[in-house]
């Protein structure tokens, strides 16, 4: 078969084992998207079809036979003959401590929440049985910039998952949003740290806000547990950019 210049190849099939199942692929697709394809459940807090892969919540780790080391599924490709569990001791310990080290940094209250019943951090806890955490709080004072008129950016619920920065830039193509600073000192910040209000750059789509997983990025004037998300917009508007 002759193809022109503009023709893709076809994508090369693959064969795996993910938890004792044997399944099949394409060359390219990671881990992830072939354990969501055969409804098999790894759990992510920063990765959203429609933005670009960070890996950096490692909720998503698996375990490949042959390394001792684990791998971020959301960010490693498949090959031929993979072996890999999804589900183990190990993962689940690793998982919750993950969670607990998230719950510890900052000041997530959930009764008192606007997002409480909608938060991903939240239903994440409940789902790997994390009821209390075994680390110190650290308690840091950390401000809420309430300075936008329909917007609210608290940090001591952010958890650094950077969806905020990928759909405001990838998206919207604003890029008001991004991180400043380096490991628990680490905030996100709008334009050249600015308060909302300043940002010049925003566009007030709200892209950022129904991105978020908790309570950091949130409307003005919802209540405790009002505050539910929506991005049904997301996979729409990369589907048509794709076309």
């Amino acid at each position: 078969m002759t193809m022109s210049p503009t023709t893709k190849p076809p994508a090369e099939s693959l064969t795996l084992t993910i938890d004792g199942k044997d399944v099949s692929c394409r060359s390219g697709q990671t881990i992830l998207d072939v354990a969501r394809e055969n409804d098999i459940d790894i759990p992510t807090l920063c990765q959203l079809d429609g933005l670009t892969t960070w890996g950096g919540c490692r909720l998503c780790l698996v375990e490949i036979a042959g390394s001792s080391k684990l791998f971020a599924s959301c960010a490693t490709q498949c090959t031929e003959g993979m072996n890999i569990t999804t589900q183990s001791d190990r993962l689940l310990n690793y998982r919750r401590m993950i969670l607990e080290m998230l719950f510890s940094e900052r000041n997530h209250i959930c009764a008192v929440c606007v997002s409480n019943g909608h938060c991903e951090l939240q239903s994440m806890a409940q789902k790997l049985g994390v009821t209390h955490i075994h680390l110190p709080y650290r308690y840091p004072k950390l401000t809420v910039d309430s300075s936008q008129d329909r917007f609210r950016l608290d940090h001591n619920r952010c958890i650094l998952c950077s969806r905020c920065v990928r759909v405001c830039g990838e998206i919207e193509g604003a890029h008001t949003k991004d991180l400043k600073g380096r490991g628990i000192k680490t905030f996100v910040i709008n334009d050249l740290d600015q308060p909302w209000a300043d940002a010049k750059s925003c566009t007030t789509c709200g892209k950022c806000v129904h991105v978020c997983p908790v309570g950091a990025l949130t409307e003005r004037g919802t209540a405790v547990s009002e505050m539910a998300k929506r991005r049904a917009f997301l996979p729409y508007l990369t589907s048509m950019r794709e076309h």
